[in-house]
């Protein structure tokens, strides 16, 4: 295939990819901002492949935009560990067993959870917000907080393990 046909082809399945690949991202990330870069990002890799050999297809940028997605999720951890580093604040790592979790398996548990289990976990573990806090933005007690988050972390590991937050 000659590189206008190429291009071509990359235009006919634009319009029927983009919502499965922006739809993929959001699904992950849920952050509308994000996604949308995220997608971008992802056709432009597009644009780039076309003028070497590989196929262009919709499990092709699937495939990619879970790559940008990784990325993404990678630039934030060692930019919030720069931060702390600057700031002399230690980055919280009381917990050995996170170390070992898939970025888009958690997104995919967290989806997976209550409304207000995702929320208590992610003002505590992903927002790093101290327990009195999570707890008064959720209009809780900091006792019923700390009750909720141990009930979250519960539900979070077990459909983490039984592998139910894979997509």
């Amino acid at each position: 295939m000659g590189e206008a046909e190429a291009k071509s082809a990359l235009l006919a399945i634009y319009d029927r990819a983009l919502p499965q690949v922006y739809g993929y991202l959001y699904d992950r990330c849920r952050d509308v901002p994000t996604a949308e870069d995220l997608t971008a990002e992802t056709f432009v890799a597009a644009v780039r492949a076309v003028g070497r050999s590989d196929e262009v297809s919709v499990p092709w940028l699937i495939g990619v935009a879970r790559h940008k997605l990784v990325d993404h999720w990678r630039r934030r951890d060692r930019d919030e560990r720069l931060v702390a580093r600057i700031t002399d604040q230690p980055v919280e790592r009381n917990d050995p067993w996170d170390v070992h979790l898939d970025a888009l398996r958690v997104a995919d548990v967290l989806a997976r959870l209550g409304p207000h289990h995702r929320a208590a976990l992610t003002l505590r573990y992903v927002d790093g917000l101290p327990v009195p806090e999570v707890a008064g933005l959720l209009g809780r007690t900091v006792h019923a907080t700390e009750a909720l988050l141990v009930r979250a972390r519960g539900a979070f590991r077990r459909l983490y393990e039984s592998g139910e937050g894979d997509a």
